[in-house]
């Protein structure tokens, strides 16, 4: 299975480190106590499980937090966590759905809730619910949320990409910022690239990487939204990448590695950080663990905006990301819903980000553990002056970003893209031939009946 990004040993596999803010005390405060069993019998505490990839870590500890304090604080129902890796975790959902033994809440990867909701694993969102999240979220975060219109869950981690650049290696290069359109990306990628005599890489210019869906798909999707391209079309029907905005993106990765300012076989994520990569397109999860890995040379790091392909283009960005549902066939949905409106909607004191000031509890928890949730105003807030400057393009972007296409059938999808970007990468085909091979691929997926 593939992955959206690195994210705790699940998209990408790289670790995380804490950002200089708390959880709230109340969220901290809390142990780790085993929730209230119930007996059965009349009277006795309703309890929800739910079923998430937090499985170890920080991000266990941070969601364990808000549980055990609605667990401390309400008699009536009570929540059990469950986790299993990121890796078994759609698969989890639909055996246990079909044995009936589903949690009463799912916490899935968004790529995967067309999936979800065609093989009747999701409940939609109540109106007043759905109503909030629409009100409370930007428009990737709800989009990504939705399926055919309708909403499922409330978003929890949001993911946007922009470009990382290494402002030693421009500067020595005589650049004097980061790309704003493709020709400067392009003109850069090359001024910074370096090569020994023999050929062997030294520096890519511009960072295209095999390791991962992150830095094969997501790149490439981010690149595409950029220049108005999509990958699916709006009836989730067929592929669109092979468009006039598609040939442009593969015919801009070709030349970076035909012209030798690309090498997609070196793992971009220890190149970049060792000063051997330029630029690269990225999600936000990586300055935390930019910060861990370069110590003082992250002073070096800087991120801009996703270039467009023309001056005066719109921007646009990938997002990614994950939300939190209802089980259809939970017995308990109407508590379930009322948990997650408390965790995800109720605003509670954040003493770290100055007096008076307040975010959601699950806001919180993801500026913890180095992430980003698609409430801007609580990411403000979190955040603050006194953030990491190189997070506000990722905090921008959420006004701009397009979120993946989660239709049934996507998540093979985009496995059978990104081999395709492979093979044009390493030469096996052309850019024609890499577009028509996916076309013809990806438009069998989405196309065929679930």
């Amino acid at each position: 299975m593939t992955t959206p990004a690195r994210r705790t040993r699940a998209p990408g596999g790289l670790s995380r480190r804490h950002f200089a803010l708390g959880l709230p005390s109340a969220l901290l405060a809390a142990g780790c106590a085993a929730p209230y069993r119930g007996t059965g019998r009349p009277g006795d505490p309703i309890v929800l499980t739910l079923l998430s990839h937090y499985a170890s870590g920080e991000l266990k500890e941070a969601l364990q937090g808000p549980v055990d304090e609605w667990n401390a604080t309400h008699d009536r129902v009570k929540v059990r966590t469950k986790a299993v890796e990121f890796t078994d975790l759609l698969t989890t959902f639909m055996v246990r759905q079909a044995a009936g033994q589903g949690a009463d809440i799912l916490h899935p990867y968004c790529l995967w809730n067309g999936q979800l909701v065609r093989a009747g694993v999701l409940r939609p969102a109540p109106s007043e619910h759905a109503e909030e999240i629409r009100r409370g979220y930007g428009r990737a975060a709800v989009g990504a949320a939705s399926v055919g219109g309708a909403v499922y869950g409330y978003p929890t981690e949001v993911q946007t990409y922009a470009l990382y650049y290494n402002k030693r290696l421009l500067r020595e290069a005589g650049v004097a910022g980061p790309p704003r359109t493709w020709r400067e990306l392009e003109e850069t990628a090359h001024r910074t690239a370096k090569q020994d005599r023999y050929g062997n890489t030294l520096v890519q210019g511009f960072g295209l990487s095999t390791y991962d869906d992150s830095t094969t798909v997501g790149q490439t999707l981010a690149l595409l939204n950029a220049a108005g391209g999509r990958f699916v079309s709006a009836d989730g029907r067929s592929t669109a990448i092979d468009s006039p905005a598609g040939r442009a993106v593969f015919d801009l990765e070709h030349r970076l590695v035909v012209k030798g300012a690309s090498a997609p076989g070196v793992n971009v994520y220890k190149a970049f950080a060792s000063g051997q990569v330029a630029m690269v397109v990225s999600a936000g999860w990586w300055t935390a663990d930019l910060k861990g890995l370069m110590g003082k040379d992250y002073r070096d790091v800087g991120v801009a905006p996703v270039p467009v392909p023309e001056a005066g283009d719109k921007r646009a960005t990938l997002s990614t990301g994950f939300m939190l549902g209802v089980n259809a066939a939970s017995e308990h949905p109407r508590e379930a819903w009322e948990f997650l409106r408390w965790l995800n909607s109720e605003k509670v004191g954040v003493k770290s980000a100055g007096k008076g000031a307040t975010a959601t509890r699950m806001s919180a928890l993801q500026v913890s553990v180095g992430s980003l949730t698609g409430r801007a105003d609580d990411m403000r807030t979190l955040l603050g002056g006194a953030g990491d400057p190189n997070l506000r393009p990722f905090l921008d972007a959420l006004a701009y970003a397009v979120p993946e296409p989660n239709v049934p059938g996507a998540q093979q999808a985009k496995s059978l893209l990104r081999k395709n970007i492979e093979a044009l990468w390493t030469g096996q085909q052309s850019v024609d031939e890499a577009l028509r091979t996916t076309r013809r691929q990806v438009d069998q997926e989405v196309s065929r009946s679930w």
